[in-house]
């Protein structure tokens, strides 16, 4: 008897939950016909309408995990995420069964090995650590500045704000670069409290000056000769003219992102959208511009340079004129490619305006070799190149630092949502939300950090050894060959975009090492550079 009593009531609770739900339905389809004004598939077909919206809606995640192939999304594949997320939880990051990329398919990249690899001495530093790879310029050398800085690492830290990452997100990215000798570039949001967790600082600025500006945002040198004093783990001093995502276009932080904290930190109000300026009113010129990085470098002692996207070249040509009349010039300058796209910014501007990495880079660096000015200047660069193979093809075109930013991201647990200017970013690493970022464990992510940028650069070297040198540096165009797609087979890098490499002054890596003006890691070493 109890039973039956018992499946019965189950029985009206169901029915009871049934009514519920038509009553629902039926109160959605009422508002669908009669009360919808906006969307004339929800009027024409109530309720199986929404359904349209959330396949529209879910659809990225849909194509992420089920659609697409390995090698097929943007602006990260499967296969490139997988391996940077192997790498950074000390995971298999190997693939077996051979290679699923078309070897075949015009633009694929091939590093060419030799037949008799490098062989390390018994005693070469990288038998210790298989992983130290400086960089084999130092920053403000050539131009005497009063505190060179030989960066301790070959991959770093892009330009990422804090702000634009969430508090949780920068003290992690810190933290592991501390960790693993890497400099980590500031964004132009200004120099928070979460970034002075120990790592090597480059503090970079753009046309809102922010965090170094005065009550009318203009420039303040006395602010950022302040900054700089106060905090010498600051090592070098970025101005961005451009960056890929948007070149031409000031940066947006929209009002919901912007906290007190943030507020305190940029100089800025409250409660409005922080637009900043597509151009600086500190210099309106190529001429004006080097005065003022003269300027930095006397107040503070730190090597200056600068950020942009390359298109028309006519300013480049000038700021060579000037470099060779005059005898001064950038310390380092960022190459930004236009896939470039930690920056939120219009689709306009992301798909068309600015020229991709590689033609960026070849197009600048082929004018300094001609004018021979490459000696002088560290060459960064930047644009979905924190994988071992396309770091080296960068490299061999004459870069000699590699800064990451969505890789360096997606190893603290990035997702590639694609949701980082809408402050709802799952993961917490784009969002001022505290509940979002809550979930970030910075001492579990800054070691994720620190296995990613170890790993590529293990591996970067390991290519090197593979190609019979010793050091990065080294690589040259011909080491490098493009498919064509056609009947021509492969070109090498120096074929297909006409210019050579210039040499890098080198001797070997132990000379890297005891190098005074060695940052990261470096300042352990006795010989340490002190001002």
């Amino acid at each position: 008897m109890n039973i039956l009593i018992d499946y019965f009531s189950k029985q009206h609770v169901w029915e009871v939950l049934l009514v519920i739900l038509l009553i629902f339905l039926a109160l959605v389809a009422i508002k669908d016909v009669f009360f919808n004004k906006k969307h004339t598939i929800k009027h024409n077909y109530p309720v199986v309408g929404h359904l349209r919206y959330l396949l529209e809606k879910i659809g990225p995640e849909l194509r992420q995990y089920i659609v697409a192939n390995n090698r097929e999304e943007l602006p990260f594949n499967r296969s490139q995420r997988s391996w940077v997320y192997a790498s950074s939880k000390v995971e298999n990051n190997y693939s077996g069964f051979g290679t699923d990329q078309d070897l075949y398919k015009a633009g694929h990249v091939f590093i060419n090995p030799s037949l008799f690899p490098y062989a390390l001495p018994k005693d070469h530093i990288n038998r210790k650590d298989p992983a130290f790879v400086p960089c084999a310029k130092v920053m403000g050398l050539y131009n005497k500045r009063k505190k060179p800085y030989r960066p301790y690492s070959v991959a770093n830290i892009s330009g990422m704000s804090y702000g634009s990452l969430s508090a949780r997100a920068v003290e992690s990215l810190n933290k592991g670069a501390m960790k693993v000798g890497c400099y980590q570039n500031t964004g132009e949001g200004g120099l928070s409290p979460y970034h002075q967790n120990g790592a090597d600082i480059v503090f970079h600025f753009g046309t809102g000056y922010f965090g170094v500006r005065d009550d009318n945002g203009r420039f303040s040198m006395p602010k950022l000769v302040d900054l700089v004093q106060e905090n010498p783990f600051v090592r070098a001093i970025d101005v961005k003219l451009s960056q890929g995502a948007k070149p031409g276009k000031g940066g947006v932080l929209p009002a919901k992102k912007i906290t007190p904290e943030i507020a305190a930190i940029r100089h800025v109000p409250m409660g409005k959208d922080l637009v900043s300026p597509p151009y600086h009113s500190a210099f309106k010129n190529v001429p004006e511009m080097l005065d003022f990085f003269e300027e930095i470098a006397d107040k503070t002692g730190l090597p200056v340079g600068f950020k942009a996207a390359v298109g028309k070249l006519d300013h480049w040509h000038i700021l060579a004129d000037e470099m060779e009349r005059r005898g001064i010039g950038p310390d380092f300058i960022t190459i930004d490619g236009g896939e470039g796209g930690t920056g939120a910014a219009p689709p306009s501007f992301a798909d068309s305006v600015s020229l991709p990495f590689i033609f960026a880079f070849s197009a600048v660096y082929k004018l300094f070799a001609e004018r021979g000015l490459t000696e002088r200047v560290v060459f960064v660069a930047s644009g979905k190149l924190g994988f071992p193979a396309s770091a080296l093809m960068a490299m061999s075109m004459g870069a000699d630092v590699i800064n990451v930013a969505r890789e360096a991201m997606m190893s603290i647990g990035c997702i590639q949502a694609q949701v980082c200017h809408t402050n709802k970013c799952p993961t917490g690493i784009a969002t001022s939300s505290k509940w979002l970022q809550s979930g970030i464990d910075p001492t579990l992510k800054s070691e994720r950090l620190y296995n990613y940028i170890k790993t590529l650069r293990k591996e970067m070297l390991e290519i090197t050894h593979a190609c019979g040198y010793e050091h990065p540096s080294q690589m040259k165009m011909i080491d490098v060959d493009v498919s064509m797609g056609d009947n021509n087979l492969t070109k090498s890098l120096r074929d297909v975009y006409d210019y050579e490499k210039v040499a890098v002054p080198f001797k070997d890596v132990q000379s890297l090492y005891d190098c005074p003006y060695l940052g990261g890691l470096g300042k352990m070493n006795t010989k340490t550079f002190v001002n």
